[in-house]
């Protein structure tokens, strides 16, 4: 096998320009009006539609489990507080 005599796997494709004028002409392989037939059309996502439906969840934060925390009371907080002295000195 030699270098010229090489030959390719498939042959080369050329990208396909929407949109122009030439040969394509009138709707430029774009199709009849509508948004996807303007230049510089934008299709909005599904998922940002979504998003913007969920309710925000305001005051759910990182702290938010605080208010989850066991409440000392009695005996439990004397202890508690005891402790803590303890350990300061």
């Amino acid at each position: 096998m030699q270098f010229h005599t090489l030959k390719r796997k498939t042959a080369n494709k050329k990208s396909r320009q929407v949109g122009r004028g030439g040969t394509r002409g009138k709707t430029s392989g774009r199709g009849t009006k509508g948004q996807n037939a303007r230049a510089g059309h934008k299709n909005r996502p599904e998922l940002r539609d979504f998003i913007k439906r969920v309710p925000k969840l305001r005051g759910r934060g990182k702290n938010s489990n605080k208010s989850l925390q066991t409440k000392l009371s009695g005996e439990a907080l004397k202890k508690h507080l005891a402790l803590k002295k303890s350990k300061k000195v």
